[in-house]
């Protein structure tokens, strides 16, 4: 790999629930006196608004097979 960064150990991964878009813009309908559109930022409620989520560790007991 060549520039100024390097690789990381482990990539981010990107968060099920909201498939990395983690905050959006909902409107309320409607404008202010001024005329704006009158907005809102709503964010997943999982990954806090940064599209990601940490890798899921595994247990010893996962990995187990019942014969």
């Amino acid at each position: 790999m060549t520039g100024p960064t390097s690789a990381t150990a482990t990539n981010p991964r990107i968060c099920p629930d909201c498939d990395g878009f983690a905050s959006a813009k909902v409107t309320l309908g409607g404008r202010d006196s001024y005329g704006h559109l009158r907005t809102i930022t709503s964010q997943c409620p999982a990954c806090h608004g940064t599209g990601t989520r940490p890798a899921r560790r595994f247990r010893a007991s996962d990995w187990e097979v019942a014969a």
